[in-house]
């Protein structure tokens, strides 16, 4: 599994790729979190604001900071 960060940097990307490898270690799961800053890339998600989410090439979350908890539902 693969979870991609979209944006900047700013602290709310931050904050979300924390919760991000939170949610992975309090599942269990065998996964890589990705911070994605390239615009291009994240243009090629069709994401237009940030931060965003994206697991295994799907975008689950745009614009949105994401609980632990919220981030675990989705994986």
């Amino acid at each position: 599994m693969k979870i991609e960060i979209l944006g900047s940097g700013c602290s709310n990307c931050l904050k979300l790729a924390k919760n991000a490898e939170e949610a992975v270690k309090q599942k269990g799961v065998a996964c890589e979190v990705e911070k994605v800053t390239d615009l291009a890339r994240i243009m090629g998600y069709g994401v237009m604001m940030t931060p965003g989410l994206v697991i295994d090439g799907v975008v689950k979350s745009v614009g949105k900071m994401l609980s632990v908890e919220d981030i675990k539902k989705l994986l």
